[in-house]
């Protein structure tokens, strides 16, 4: 079973209903780096934007900041991940750890649907870069990554995984901005490639390279 393990049924109280949505909306704004580092945001915007009131704007933003996904300081004041170099360096890092093995994982059940469902979100990416969409362009390249992770089976490592990447999502959109790419599938070509090979060293390989490659050339490691 490929499919992540269902959200836990909620209680019908709206303000549970209305923190849950606040949550996954912003959650899925930083992960896709819709943010640039450093921005401020207040409970009063975010419960303007939602129409939801102080409580779950202010539960919404506790849970994202318990994830790092926010950093709430001590005087209350709300901001995205502005990263230091060492801390990218030890994201980066943990992404070339777990995310290999994730793939070796997926490997055995990476039937010749999933490499070809992998090849067609290869080809989004391809369109957004064309386009110069940063947005579109990290949404898609996760899309491939977990398309392919869900295969290993191993739900307790992809949140550790997913935990990073939103950690990470303002600094992708702050990386890609400010790098001439012009061709950022490469790696995942030679993913594709390993996949249909059945090559796990070759795997793990092209997975730590795509994984770490442009971090590494943010801080210039």
């Amino acid at each position: 079973m490929d499919q992540p393990a269902p959200t836990p049924i909620q209680p019908p109280d709206p303000n549970t209903s209305a923190h849950e949505r606040v949550y996954r909306t912003l959650r899925g704004r930083i992960m896709a780096g819709e943010m640039e580092p450093g921005v401020a945001l207040t409970l009063r915007g975010i419960g303007r934007e939602f129409d939801v009131s102080m409580t779950p704007a202010r539960e919404a933003v506790r849970r994202l900041a318990a994830e790092g996904a926010l950093t709430l300081s001590s005087s209350g004041r709300v901001t995205t991940p502005d990263l230091s170099p060492e801390r990218i360096e030890e994201l980066a890092a943990l992404r070339a750890l777990l995310e290999p093995e994730l793939a070796a994982r997926a490997l055995p059940r990476a039937h010749n649907a999933l490499i070809e469902r992998l090849r067609t979100i290869n080809g989004r990416v391809a369109e957004v870069v064309a386009k110069h969409d940063v947005t579109g362009y990290i949404r898609s390249n996760l899309e491939f990554h977990r398309t392919l992770y869900l295969r290993a089976q191993a739900p307790a490592m992809l949140a550790m995984v997913e935990t990073v990447w939103l950690q990470l999502g303002p600094t992708m959109r702050a990386l890609y901005q400010s790098r001439d790419r012009s061709d950022l599938q490469k790696h995942h070509r030679s993913i594709l490639a390993a996949l249909a090979a059945g090559d796990e060293p070759g795997l793990r390989l092209a997975v730590r390279t795509d994984v770490t490659q442009g971090l590494r050339m943010l801080v210039g490691l």
